[in-house]
């Protein structure tokens, strides 16, 4: 008969936030697994153990056991909050039982000790991952963060402060539950300035949030750093989002991003997302650094190249604007398709013959809802007492989905 296998939740480290459950799982367990820091309270008492991380590693590990090994994996906090179990169930439940013993999170037991609920906070690891910290405080009035790497506390309290927020309420946990623990608080802007260990998890309180309110683009031209670099105007930016309809969490290429107008409004639609900036001229790319830096959109990411050749190692794109193709278009559309058949798309066009090479490319792919919109602009100039319209140059919208 094969023996379980034991996800355990282990609390925050200490040997005080072990549940009984948990601590008696353990007792029975021949083997155990997990990082470092956690296996070090069990080898002192003659258990064996593995230290291992990633979860394929973790179930080969398991799977080469003799079957009537009784395997346990140590995971930090619960189970069921940012777990490294949720990458393990798929792995091994066709091979053995397993058992999933919960235990105390970071958040529980943060929230404990700084006397306030958690049935209202918004939820965010940034650990290892982009985070727009002043988008998600911006929304919510209590944002609990997972911190890591180059989102410590302190990083995401200076974006909070250089993004309006500097006031905001802040508390800082840092090594939970050991003796050592300590937990600050203090104003964003203040904390900015301070060193947290590495081993820390944040909570924000913004008493004004603009909860629920959509993105709505809202940039000036004048609001973007320029220089020479060709730039999409604010009104055909503004076409542009509706026509490429951003949902939560998608990746976007922006394929000839210029000064990156586009790439901030689509970075802070989607706070959750990933925008990638592709652009081949270096006054553009600094240009794009500028403006990346000034709007703090982390979930922006500039790539350095000409697509088509640029575009490998991307993620596969959800969504795709293509302001400048080189006369790739077809290419690049190629490659798109490829990735994510079921990809939409939006092409700018100033040239006839880059609308018409559009429309064959579109229609030579089969695109779904295909659209082909016209916007022209025209604003007024102040001459002596009077006031004359300026025409600035039509712009051709061309948006399209693949069927896949």
């Amino acid at each position: 008969m094969k023996s379980p296998v034991y996800l355990i939740g282990v609390g925050m480290g200490d040997g005080g936030t072990l549940t009984a459950d948990a601590a008696d799982a353990i007792d029975a367990c021949d083997l155990l697994i997990g990082a470092p820091r956690l296996l070090e309270s069990w080898q002192d008492k003659g258990k064996r153990t593995e230290a291992i991380i990633p979860a394929q590693e973790i179930a080969g590990c398991i799977l080469s056991q003799d079957s009537r090994c009784t395997v346990g994996v140590l995971l930090s906090g619960d189970v069921g909050f940012y777990s490294g179990a949720k990458n393990l169930y798929p792995l091994l439940e066709e091979e053995r039982e397993v058992i999933a013993i919960p235990g105390i999170s970071s958040l529980v037991y943060f929230c404990a000790r700084i006397h306030t609920t958690w049935q209202d906070v918004h939820l965010v690891s940034a650990h290892g991952r982009s985070c727009d910290a002043a988008a998600e405080v911006g929304r919510n009035a209590k944002t609990f963060f997972l911190t890591g790497g180059d989102n410590g506390p302190a990083e995401l309290c200076a974006r909070l402060r250089d993004r309006g927020l500097g006031q905001v309420s802040v508390w800082v946990g840092e090594r939970l539950s050991y003796e050592d623990e300590r937990i600050t608080y203090g104003a964003a802007q203040e904390l900015a300035e301070e060193e947290f260990d590495p081993l820390a998890v944040m909570l924000a309180v913004n008493p004004s949030p603009d909860r629920g309110r959509a993105y709505i683009p809202s940039l000036t031209d004048d609001d973007f750093l320029r220089g020479d670099v060709p730039m999409t105007k604010e009104e055909v930016r503004a076409l542009a989002l509706v026509k490429l309809r951003l949902e939560p969490g998608q990746k976007v290429w922006d394929v000839g991003a210029g000064t990156g107008s586009v790439s901030v409004e689509c970075a802070r639609s989607i706070p959750d997302g990933d925008v990638f900036a592709i652009e081949k001229k270096q006054e553009a790319l600094e240009l794009l650094s500028k403006n990346k830096a000034r709007f703090g959109v982390s979930n922006l990411h500039l790539v350095a190249g000409e697509a088509p050749g640029a575009l490998e190692g991307l993620p596969a794109p959800d969504r795709v604007f293509l302001g400048g193709t080189s006369g790739s278009l077809g290419e690049i559309l190629g490659i798109v398709f490829r990735r994510n058949p079921a990809a939409r798309v939006v092409a700018a066009a100033i040239t006839l013959e880059t609308l018409g090479e559009a429309m064959r490319c579109f229609e030579g792919m089969g695109l779904a809802n295909v659209e082909i919109a016209q916007i022209a602009v025209s604003k007024a100039r102040a001459v002596g007492p009077y006031h004359m319209m300026n025409a600035q140059n039509p712009v051709w919208l061309i948006s399209g989905e693949g069927q896949g």
